[in-house]
């Protein structure tokens, strides 16, 4: 009885370090939703919608107050990666049900359609169902905003509140565990500023190449983050400019690649960057999937050579990093072109990035290993076969207990994705949209056949928000995370004397 207790005591005392932590992740995040009232400095005519921010703001700020306050715990906890991803789930939770206030405050949306549009921005995926044509200027730059912090990584953006060792835990559970530098806050903070700077330099770019300053924000903001949210219904193609996808793209490569990447490339470090597998992925991938779109789908449709030819790898960079802007429709692709931006999508972007999907490096890994396994069978039976490769700027070999990780990833991802295009079918859509919207909303990429929509069953609506909601923070996360804080429930229960 007495380690029962003792146990229950030590159980208190973690889940208060996990509340605390929690609090303080909320604090900075009622911050972010304070965010949107600059824009009435130039638009005053908005005032009226600003309570609609103000309102779910304070109420994060005294949530996280009380948490903080109310479960302080000593600073020499260390909280495990599970009780990080306990962390990271609930304060993904949270925020994005406060998040979603504006959207039914202001434009009136359902609560389900209002989550939806928050849930899509916060894990960047871009799939929206507010009409952007009417939608006010406040509304507007929060999607762009939103999808900017849940890119650089809430608990990332976060983690400067946290102290000490907890960080780890938070950013190893969100996917994020390699660290640019030894200490988490200097980290997250460099973060911050290499985001920063990607979001300013894309803005005056985009202002040079002729898009309104209102525009030119948002849409960096969008890009940089791979989120693809776009003040207009017809995306990128609105403007027709060569210059706007000129710098689309390689904003777009940029918030595809790792943070770990893309600190040794603002080192210019380019030998590393060069190692590194996704990198070397990606030089194959893209030329090839641009030039086979071309050849087999955009030259037929658009007779004008440099239209097929941007069209082309316009369409193969946003899907592969996960971004979901677009220059053209799909209605009249052919199956060919639509399959491939599939594979594309479920391929995804940058571990420790931005991006989402089943990851570049999973991918290189996997063709890695197939790779071994054909050397393996030309070896004699007592050759002992290394497996190194680049992760970043580390060399690593790899073992057994990482290659079963990823195959275990990937089975689960695969495997939820098939029962979301099976859910999307008896809801009554065919198999080519099923297949291509749903890749789209677990890939967090925001590509569209129509099938998203405020008229689109519940159903569907719920399925793609889920499906969001799990190709960003990654599967195990939230499984490991619920098996545990309802195991701990259940031992707290158990224990509670009669």
């Amino acid at each position: 009885m007495d380690r029962a207790m003792r146990e229950k005591e030590y159980l208190k005392q973690r889940y208060a370090a996990i509340l605390s932590s929690v609090g303080m992740i909320l604090l900075p995040a009622g911050a972010v939703m304070l965010m949107p009232l600059l824009v009435l400095i130039p638009h005053p005519q908005e005032a009226g919608h600003a309570w609609a921010f103000g309102v779910p703001a304070a109420c994060l700020f005294a949530i996280g107050i009380i948490l903080w306050q109310a479960f302080r715990f000593p600073p020499d906890i260390t909280l495990t990666v599970q009780e990080g991803g306990i962390i990271v789930l609930l304060g993904w939770i949270v925020v994005i049900l406060f998040s979603a206030w504006p959207f039914t405050a202001v434009l009136g949306l359902p609560f389900s359609r209002a989550l939806f549009e928050s849930v899509s921005g916060w894990t960047t995926t871009g799939l929206s169902v507010v009409d952007v044509s009417s939608a006010g200027k406040m509304i507007l730059i929060w999607r762009s905003i939103i999808q900017l912090a849940g890119g650089a990584g809430l608990a990332i953006i976060m983690m400067s509140a946290i102290v000490g060792p907890v960080g780890v835990g938070i950013s190893s559970a969100e996917g994020r565990s390699d660290q640019l530098v030894p200490h988490v806050r200097q980290s997250a903070r460099l973060v911050l500023i290499i985001y920063g700077c990607y979001a300013l330099a894309g803005t005056i770019a985009y202002r040079m190449a002729g898009m309104s300053l209102f525009d030119a924000v948002n849409h960096s903001f969008s890009a940089v983050s791979t989120g693809g949210f776009s003040t207009h219904a017809e995306s990128i193609g609105y403007w027709n400019s060569i210059a706007i996808e000129a710098v689309t793209l390689p904003l777009m490569l940029l918030g595809n690649l790792s943070f770990v990447t893309a600190w040794l490339l603002w080192r210019g470090r380019l030998r590393m960057v060069a190692r590194n597998g996704e990198a070397r992925l990606l030089v194959v991938l893209i030329p090839l999937s641009a030039a086979a779109m071309f050849l087999l789908t955009s030259s037929a449709l658009y007779p004008q050579f440099g239209k097929a030819i941007r069209v082309a790898v316009f369409e193969t960079v946003t899907a592969v990093t996960t971004t979901g802007f677009s220059t053209v429709g799909y209605g009249n692709w052919n199956a060919f072109g639509l399959f491939l931006l599939i594979i594309l999508m479920l391929i995804g972007g940058g571990t420790c990035s931005t991006a989402g999907g089943i990851k570049q490096f999973r991918v290189y890994l996997l063709w890695k290993m197939l790779w071994w396994e054909i050397k393996r069978y030309l070896m004699p039976r007592t050759a002992v076969l290394e497996r190194p490769i680049w992760e970043g700027n580390r060399r690593v070999f790899l073992d057994d207990a990482r290659i079963r990780q990823v195959m275990v990833f990937v089975f689960l991802y695969l495997g939820t994705y098939v029962f979301g295009v099976m859910i999307l079918c008896a809801c009554g859509y065919n198999l080519v949209d099923s297949l291509f919207e749903f890749a789209s909303a677990i890939g967090t990429v925001g590509l569209s056949v129509g099938v998203t929509s405020p008229a689109m069953p519940d159903a569907a609506l719920f399925s793609a928000t889920i499906a969001m909601f799990l190709g960003r923070l990654e599967f195990v996360v939230v499984i490991v995370s619920l098996l545990k804080v309802g195991g701990d429930g259940r031992r707290m229960l158990a224990w509670t004397p009669k």
